[in-house]
């Protein structure tokens, strides 16, 4: 300790002995926990990328915009991630019933009839599905180019074409009925939850690799 101007403190104009007596962390167990540290930092920053575009939904306007008929509809790019509203008769060519882990609804995915370039999911509800169901011909919810879907919806083409036999088209868009941009915000959530933990796993890694330059540079000194 030395005295300051003020009275009595501690001495910061250098390193502390005491801490520079301790021993270093071992090598290995250092450069493990680094490793583990930027691998989960990398995949948090994957899962912000994939549910970026569903939490940019989710801030969109509330308001769906009216498209009409969706058989002789070719998306273009201002319509992509966007609420709207269509109506239309769903092909049965290609159609795929799937369900979701932890949910009791399931789900149907068909061609619109008369256009194969646009495609829609509609959610069954428990008890409702069956050989007497009947699918509506009016939808409201996020148009997305297939490959823009999210991560919920990333391998849904290639199920198609591995039950089916039906190849979807590079170029399609999916029309996700019933998903308005207010029933998206638990993408927000996430997006900042899975951003969070990669800034706090990169600062972790930065303040291990701070401490390591100041261990060397104080032992240089020395």
């Amino acid at each position: 300790m030395t005295r300051g101007p003020g009275g009595p403190g501690l001495d910061v104009t250098g390193p502390d002995p005491e801490l520079l007596a301790l021993p270093s962390p071992p090598r290995q167990e250092r450069t493990v926990t680094v490793v583990l540290m930027a691998v989960t930092a990398v995949a948090a920053l994957w899962m912000a990328i994939a549910v970026f575009g569903e939490a940019r939904y989710a801030l969109s306007p509330g308001r769906p915009v009216d498209v009409g008929e969706l058989a002789p509809l070719r998306p273009t790019a201002d319509l992509a991630n966007r609420y709207v509203r269509a109506v239309a008769l769903l092909g049965t060519h290609g159609a795929l019933r799937y369900g979701r882990a932890a949910e009791g609804d399931s789900f149907r995915l068909a061609p619109v009839a008369g256009n194969p370039g646009v495609w829609v999911e509609i959610r069954v509800p428990e008890g409702f599905e069956g050989p007497r169901f009947v699918p509506p011909s009016s939808f409201a919810g996020r148009l997305v180019p297939f490959k823009s879907a999210g991560i919920r919806h990333a391998r849904l083409a290639a199920e198609v074409e591995e039950q089916t036999g039906t190849a979807v088209p590079g170029d399609a868009w999916l029309l996700i009925d019933g998903s308005s941009p207010r029933a998206s915000r638990w993408a927000v959530a996430l997006f900042a939850l899975f951003l969070g933990f990669a800034g706090w796993n990169l600062f972790g890694i930065a303040r291990v690799l701070h401490r390591v330059r100041d261990t060397r540079d104080a032992s240089a000194a020395s």
